[in-house]
């Protein structure tokens, strides 16, 4: 099985893996250093790293990384009636001590931009020079035509493309399409297929966000979680060009990939009354 072949498959399809490698290895045991295991998130796996417990447990342990899209180092003993600090006893009777490196390899996120308009060229070069998987969706034919630097370009209704269920809870979402009305249609299509992504953004400005709040809570009540919505989309860095809300756009997608906090969001230069988000 060519292993590395798997790998570059697996991120084409844009499909995130662990890679499991054994790095090191002291004493008895079914392992070899080099082997390499990968695993998907529905926890099917190709290769090994020796059989037994330790591949059980690795295969487990690699599902649950990747939810988190973590990479780590860990020990293990070979022999359940020893204890080692830093390590794992694992129920086996070999006696030999492993090293398994999990490898996350895969996007940073899975980002969906509706609208191959100015500011989706520009978020889409920007998010590009990092580690993102960018599908952009428009159904203007001659507009997608020449966009570049997608991952995945998709000529299709905004909501016919999210009734085909490819977007998941998790996933980033831009809106930016040429009217505000197809902007309404995405989001609300999004809310009624009741999707939750890690982040919601329509490019709009705060009069135009106060309008499309009151039509919301008009249509799905007051109580609808909006706290992944972010529109007016962006931090508030200044710059009104397709470029510097790119930026701006591409800043907050990071804050919200690292948990960092402390910026200002544009969604926060609205008034107390409009606040839509809960802390």
């Amino acid at each position: 099985m060519d292993i590395f072949k798997l790998i570059i498959d697996f991120k084409q399809k844009n499909m995130p893996i662990m890679a499991v490698t054994a790095v090191k290895k002291e004493g008895a045991g079914p392992v070899e250093v080099g082997k390499k295991m990968i695993v998907l998130a529905d926890g099917r796996s190709y290769g090994t790293v020796g059989g037994g417990a330790i591949e059980y447990y690795a295969k487990a342990k690699a599902v649950e990384l990747l939810k988190n899209k973590t990479s780590i180092l860990e020990n293990y003993i070979l022999d359940e009636g020893k204890i080692i600090p830093e390590s794992m006893t694992l129920p086996m009777v070999c006696g030999g001590i492993v090293s398994l490196f999990y490898e996350y390899i895969g996007p940073k996120a899975t980002i969906y931009i509706f609208g191959a308009g100015h500011v989706g060229q520009a978020l889409t070069n920007v998010l590009k020079t990092m580690n993102y998987h960018v599908t952009v969706i428009d159904e203007r034919t001659e507009v997608i035509e020449k966009f570049i630097g997608a991952d995945i370009l998709v000529n299709k209704g905004f909501v016919d493309f999210i009734d085909q269920d490819i977007i998941k809870d998790g996933d980033y979402i831009i809106v930016c399409t040429p009217s505000h009305k197809y902007d309404y249609h995405v989001i609300n299509r999004i809310l009624e297929k009741q999707i939750k992504p890690k982040y919601l953004g329509m490019l709009c400005s705060p009069d135009k966000i106060r309008g499309y709040l009151t039509s919301t809570f008009e249509k799905f009540g007051k109580d609808i979680d909006l706290s992944f919505f972010y529109s007016p989309i962006g931090l508030e860095l200044g710059g009104m060009t397709p470029e510097e809300i790119a930026i701006s756009i591409a800043a907050e997608i990071l804050a919200l990939t690292y948990q960092k906090k402390g910026h200002r969001h544009m969604r926060e230069t609205l008034d107390d009354k409009d606040c839509y988000w809960e802390d």
